[in-house]
């Protein structure tokens, strides 16, 4: 576990979500990682006797193992041997719920496993027939390559049906012109509490990672306006490439936000903040949502003693604090959503013919409070929208067709 400091603390975390009790851990400094067995010889003896006295049943390392690596360890420890990404994914088929979410982790979990199934049949390797032929244990590898592959392919089209379904669905909300603010953030961080307490939803919370694999999209209003607010799967350190892939359309959502509220838990222990920090620009880098215009949001202040949060605000300035299990601090953020998007707002002067009443009553839905006034030639309305929704509205403008 080729960690500094007390990195080890998320995969303790990641494996007490997984339901497995920790009973020690060793920590290995190296340059790099052993190329065939990922400790060195020494700290492998240490590992195996450690492991003998503790008598667990399983050894996890908080990296990706290749497959040599996982192979050798196996045999030098004689236990079963899990790397990081085989428990997040482990997790992740235990939290998915929707037909989407469980295509998403079943993707990943073969592309992940399909570089390991050379050694699932040595037993038969003996078998072969000698040089220049093939073996039953080769043939029966390369069957369930390809039988994994076709199943590779068989996700990935019906995957792209659902992604498709969710831009059909994507277009009528841009169509209907709403703001739309994503909340991303390390997973556990409370982006679940803070949608239901800013929406009013009842959204399922509980400590564990990755609770929320689906995104959850709910309508928030801010002094009558309505905003799209959605939650998204949360990220944690060395996020594994396949699980970014196969939640592309869930992350999505993140990247075609208008605004994306980074949740932050600040009880964390201060020097752990700035990697979870690190953590989620660098998957916002990742899924070309790095550019979007971001508000950090530093929330479970609750938890935290009036020196700390002085602390905070020295060190994030920008940033709000809040509670979103007490609302302490939530008015605060919902007044600086509404000064972020009031910064792209239109006014616009429109003249609605009467014959188009259902033009008013969608403006109605987006501008929140509106002027306006009766006239012989139709409605006269003054409001303030999303510079979308004002060009949509354009061929109304007082004035557009002298």
């Amino acid at each position: 576990m080729l960690e500094q400091g007390d990195d080890l603390a998320e995969l303790r975390e990641l494996l007490r979500t997984a339901g497995v009790a920790v009973v020690g851990q060793e920590v290995q400094h190296r340059d790099q990682p052993h190329p065939n067995t990922y400790l060195g010889p020494g700290k492998l003896e240490e590992v195996k006797e450690l492991a003998r006295q503790a008598d667990a049943n399983v050894v996890a390392c908080d990296d990706e193992l290749s497959p040599r690596q996982e192979r050798n360890l196996e045999r030098e420890l004689g236990l079963p041997v899990v790397d990081r990404t085989t428990v997040i994914l482990d997790i992740f088929a235990g939290h998915a719920h929707s037909a989407e979410g469980k295509l998403q982790v079943e993707l990943a979990q073969l592309e992940y496993n399909l570089a390991r199934m050379r050694g699932l049949w040595t037993h038969l390797e003996r078998l072969g027939g000698g040089i220049g032929t093939r073996g039953p244990g080769e043939s029966q590898i390369e069957t369930d390559r390809r039988l994994a592959r076709d199943r590779i392919s068989a996700l990935k089209r019906r995957l792209a049906h659902v992604k498709g379904s969710r831009q059909v669905m994507r277009a009528e909300r841009e169509r209907a012109g709403l703001p739309r603010i994503a909340l991303a953030g390390y997973t556990n961080a409370g982006k679940s509490t803070l949608l239901n307490r800013l929406t009013g939803a009842d959204v399922g919370v509980r400590d564990r990672l990755f609770h929320t694999l689906d995104p959850t999209t709910r309508v928030m209003r801010l002094d009558g306006r309505p905003y799209l607010l959605t939650d998204t799967v949360g990220f944690i350190r060395k996020l594994p490439h396949q699980l970014v892939e196969a939640f592309g359309a869930t992350l999505e959502e993140t990247r075609i936000a208008d605004l994306v509220l980074h949740v932050v838990d600040a009880s964390v222990d201060e020097r752990e903040m700035p990697a979870m920090l690190a953590a989620v620009d660098e998957v916002l880098e990742e899924i070309g949502a790095g550019e979007r215009p971001r508000l950090l949001v530093l929330n479970k202040a609750d938890a935290l003693d009036a020196e700390r949060r002085a602390e905070l605000r020295r060190l994030h300035p920008d940033a709000v604090l809040v509670s979103a299990a007490t609302g302490d601090g939530v008015e605060r953020l919902a007044e600086r959503i509404e000064d972020e998007f009031a910064r792209r707002m239109r006014t616009v002067d429109l003249l609605l013919p009467y014959a188009e009443g259902g033009r008013l009553a969608e403006l109605h839905e987006i501008a929140g409070d509106l002027e306006r006034t009766d006239t012989p030639e139709g409605v006269r309305v003054t409001a303030l929208v999303p510079g979308t929704v004002a060009e949509r509205f354009a061929r109304f403008a007082v004035g557009s067709r002298d």
